[in-house]
């Protein structure tokens, strides 16, 4: 939008110029109700939140959660499953917490991987009608533009007889376009592509927790959990191979003290 009024400028043109209340009323009204038609008005309420997690983009730290899991392995590798049970309060994420409890519980394995599957199915299927709320607007508004402009200039075919003011009218005509394409592509389409990528993140990092979770029920090496974990981030978002991976002593099990849980993300 920046680019746009810097190029108006340049030109010589005057940013207040493209105000246009009329136009303005009938891609965005339209747009709004069409949406609403679309969907609900529950859905509707969630735009503010949804804006603003697409502006803040995904917190989700793999390298930091990778230590986390390690953590709890190499406890459950010492101590038993059963001694996680005064971590669980310590973990901030309820999809991981859940889990966790579902395995000191004693839950069998598949069930804990169906629920935790169903879980997630869940969460994806929510992100991606938040995503469509906003491609389906980017769809509407274009048309809403050219609908502006149509009956735009349909008054100025009946207002010939004053040819001064014909390119002030017909200016002012074609700004429905500009705001129906400009917010469809400049608003709408990027927040739902941005939405969809952050779901896409949130879906690798809750697969990968499900395969930490189970890895620890079936008891396997923190090291290899480790390992097996780092596969699911690109290595930039890994940490160092130090905080990664646990100790020789631990991936034996030949420590004395548990390690500390580290705080989750």
């Amino acid at each position: 939008m920046a680019c746009l009024l810097l190029a108006v400028i340049m030109e010589g043109g005057q940013p207040m110029g493209l105000l246009n209340i009329p136009a303005f009323i009938i891609v965005v009204g339209g747009t709004g109700m069409a949406t609403l038609a679309s969907t609900n008005i529950e859905q509707l309420k969630r735009i503010p939140a949804l804006y603003k997690t697409a502006i803040a983009g995904s917190s989700l730290e793999p390298g930091t959660a990778i230590r986390q899991m390690v953590a709890l392995a190499e406890r459950a590798r010492r101590d038993g499953l059963l001694a996680l049970e005064e971590d669980l309060a310590q973990l901030d994420d309820g999809f991981t917490r859940k889990g966790m409890q579902l395995v000191v519980d004693g839950t069998d394995s598949d069930l804990v991987r169906g629920i935790l599957q169903s879980e997630l199915d869940g969460m994806s299927q929510r992100h991606g009608a938040n995503a469509h709320l906003f491609a389906t607007a980017g769809g509407f508004a274009p048309t809403l533009g050219i609908l502006g402009t149509v009956l735009s200039l349909v008054h100025v075919l009946e207002n010939l007889s004053d040819p001064g003011s014909l390119g002030h009218s017909i200016a002012g005509a074609f700004l429905a376009t500009l705001y129906g394409v400009g917010s469809a592509n400049l608003i709408f389409l990027p927040v739902s592509n941005k939405l969809k990528e952050i779901s896409t993140e949130e879906v690798v990092y809750r697969e990968m927790q499900i395969e930490a979770i189970l890895s620890i029920q079936a008891g396997d090496n923190p090291r290899m959990i480790a390992e097996k974990l780092a596969t699911f981030v690109a290595p930039d978002a890994r940490g160092s191979d130090e905080a990664e991976k646990p100790t020789r002593a631990a991936s034996d099990g030949a420590a004395d003290e548990p390690a500390p849980l580290e705080e989750a993300a």
